[in-house]
């Protein structure tokens, strides 16, 4: 992508005139994939994209939706961590990286997602997908229902590993859909990822993630390679309160997928920031309610609002409300009244429902006849 086409898709995505983008922030670095995204996690801001909804290989990237949904069944009670799992002569055999678990051998859920956590072990997926559906092949249909459950609407799953297959596909903005899905419900389990090293069976593998020893703030996620797929990376990491999640897909090296994706990481980092301005429920104003059981009702957020703004813009940021004209009862908590809108310079950036953070019923034939009144003289 040319670097001032960059920089101008960056801006529209901020919502601020270009003219202030070319003194204000620099351009996304050039970066060598076939596809990218930074996205800020919490205010899902993207910061720079290449191509992030175009369907690539994902290669082991696969395993953030396998270990997503082991998650869910350890959550769920369906599967324990203590569990233990007969190796199947198919798990055994699946080709690609390893955590070199035995045919027949009974292995613990727990020690199964290590392996392919933190090892990348095709086996252990594998092995995991039959405890939790039967077959890999009932696992990838699983895979495919969370994947539309999630929005991953450009993603198509046929195995629990991420070998090739010619219709197993994802993108860069789907999997981060999955990626942020597992931070947020799993703030435990996450922490998984972050693990440096494993050892099973006497032989001890080291994450592949190699970012987690050059940056103290990456906290995961997940490499990927198959000669198709090239070199893959998705990264997470949180400095100062603000996590921004990467994906590169399609890189030449080992190399070259941990250069861009530090590159992109310190790019968000350096040059945005992130603010939480309200919190789903607080109370941003009143409104007159007509024909209600009472004449005010409180409105707010039905989700905590963030915004990424470029750094030192901070002050230059302004909220503003737009209701429904003649808001009427019966009004049920959670149902939209107007807008929340965000401007940054006068710009808007940001726009969010504004919804009653109570019900509001009926109110009785006297109070309707008024307000009828009433209203006809507004």
């Amino acid at each position: 992508m040319n670097r001032a086409v960059s920089v101008l898709l960056l801006w529209c995505l901020l919502g601020v005139p270009a003219a202030a983008a070319q003194t204000a922030t620099p351009a996304p670095p050039t970066v060598a994939a076939s596809g990218y995204l930074l996205i800020d996690m919490d205010s899902d801001t993207v910061l720079a994209a290449k191509d992030p909804e175009q369907r690539l290989e994902p290669a082991s990237l696969t395993k953030i939706m396998t270990a997503y949904i082991v998650f869910r069944e350890l959550r769920d009670g369906s599967i324990r961590g203590s569990d233990e799992v007969v190796i199947s002569e198919k798990a055994w055999k699946t080709p690609g990286s390893r955590m070199f678990i035995e045919v027949n051998k009974r292995v613990s859920v727990d020690d199964l997602l290590k392996g392919m956590v933190i090892q990348s072990g095709n086996d252990a997926s594998v092995a995991l997908a039959e405890h939790v559906a039967g077959s890999e092949e009932a696992f990838a249909n699983l895979m495919n229902e969370h994947a539309q459950r999630l929005g991953m609407h450009n993603t198509h799953f046929v195995n629990a590993t991420g070998l090739p297959d010619p219709e197993h596909y994802t993108t860069p903005a789907d999997i981060v859909r999955v990626t942020e899905a597992t931070i947020r419900e799993f703030p435990e389990l996450y922490k998984l990822y972050a693990v440096k090293e494993f050892t099973f069976n006497d032989i001890r593998q080291h994450n592949r993630n190699n970012l987690l020893w050059r940056d103290d703030s990456v906290d995961g996620v997940k490499t990927g390679h198959t000669e198709a797929a090239g070199y893959c990376l998705v990264a997470s990491a949180k400095r100062d309160g603000m996590r921004l999640i990467s994906v590169v897909m399609g890189t030449d090296s080992e190399k070259s997928r941990i250069r861009e994706s530090r590159s992109l990481l310190n790019y968000g980092f350096r040059f945005f920031e992130t603010h939480r301005l309200y919190g789903a429920a607080d109370r941003l104003t009143r409104t007159r309610v007509w024909m209600g059981d009472r004449e005010e009702v409180s409105l707010g957020l039905a989700d905590d609002l963030y915004v990424t703004i470029p750094r030192r813009q901070y002050d230059k940021l302004n909220a503003r409300t737009e209701l429904r004209s003649q808001i009427q009862a019966p009004l049920g908590r959670g149902q939209k009244v107007g807008d929340v809108i965000i401007e940054l310079a006068g710009e808007e950036i940001l726009r969010r429902p504004l919804v009653a953070l109570d019900d509001v019923a009926e109110g009785g034939l006297w109070r309707q006849a008024v307000d009828t009144v009433l209203m006809l003289l507004e």
